[in-house]
């Protein structure tokens, strides 16, 4: 099934199984009618263009006892609703000692494909990361897609769940199992090498196992690792492949500047530098707003052929194979 197919199932079994799930946002009725018929109106509500008002009544929902799971649509239309989502959902379990949970789920697309424009497309994964009290996911293949959509649901904290506007119709095997989740915070190791690790998420994992095809043919081995969750951060899984290949690249499409490679570049640098056989490099997206012309778009952010040039400099400079 597609990405969107899975997101689908993911709610559906959820709603299923947990009365206190709900669905509302812009346009959640009209995309998942199904759901609608399934579970009725009170359940999977259209609400008005007013995300900063979607976000503080999920809040409010979640501190009564409901898990709400909220569609914001685009992921730049979040910055309306920082207030709640940060100031609240991310604090108030904390200030109120742990009396109240705070099991929310905010949904947003992202990422370059489509030329929705600089106001539809931002990588804020980042901003959300750099809050207290509040989970970041960003899936990269449709079963990672309902086994963590289903796990930020259960949670009991607030989750941002981010999509990849470029993969909601990329197809791959999902299982119905109802009881199937990923937890958050598991990285997966997505091909096994020996030369470079490459680590990634959402749409640029699929950049990097092309890379990392191509690496081969020339005789070098990728290890190319897929986050999944931004945080909690699977710190284990990248350490433990970078002391084995010693070295680092991370390729996200979100700006460089204090990213995800940034944190990345840092955690490597402290707790596995003396397995360092070569500078981390990072290949991410711009410090500036994503054009909507397909060609400019496509040349702001990472592609294989780049990941192949930076990796073949890497080891050149490091003297790799001697």
């Amino acid at each position: 099934m597609t990405v969107a197919q899975a997101i689908d199932l993911a709610l559906r079994e959820e709603m299923w199984r947990d009365p206190d799930v709900f669905l509302m946002g812009e346009g959640s009725a009209t995309k998942h009618r199904d759901l609608v018929d399934a579970f009725g109106a009170d359940r999977v509500r259209n609400t008005p263009l007013a995300e900063a008002i979607i976000a503080g009544t999920a809040v409010g929902a979640a501190a009564s006892g409901l898990r709400p799971v909220i569609d914001l649509l685009f992921a730049p239309f979040m910055t309306y609703a920082m207030d709640a989502l940060v100031n609240s959902a991310g604090k108030l379990r904390y200030l109120s000692g742990g009396q109240f949970r705070f099991p929310l789920v905010a949904m947003g697309m992202t990422g370059t494909g489509w030329c929705v424009g600089a106001q539809h497309n931002h990588n804020i994964e980042a901003m959300f990361v750099h809050t207290p009290g509040v989970k970041v996911v960003m899936p990269s293949e449709p079963a990672d897609f309902k086994g963590l959509l289903k796990a930020a649901i259960r949670d009991d904290n607030p989750v941002l769940f981010f999509i990849d506007l470029g993969l909601l119709g990329q197809e791959g095997e999902v299982t119905e199992d109802p009881d199937f989740i990923i937890p958050l915070g598991k990285a997966a190791i997505r091909r096994f090498g020996d030369d470079i690790t490459l680590v990634s998420y959402a749409k640029t994992v699929a950049v990097c196992l092309q890379a990392a095809r191509q690496l081969a043919e020339q005789g070098i081995s990728a290890e190319v690792v897929d986050l999944r969750s931004l945080k909690p951060l699977d710190e284990n899984t990248v350490l433990d492949s970078v002391r084995k290949t010693g070295r680092l690249m991370v390729v996200h499409e979100a700006s460089g500047l204090c990213g995800i490679a940034a944190e990345l570049a840092a955690l490597v640098s402290t707790k596995a530098f003396s397995s360092l056989r070569g500078p981390v490099v990072r290949l991410t997206g711009p410090d500036a707003p994503i054009p909507s012309s397909w060609a400019l778009e496509q040349a702001a952010v990472p592609q294989p052929g780049m990941v192949v040039n930076a990796t073949l400099e890497l080891l050149g400079a490091a003297h790799p194979l001697n």
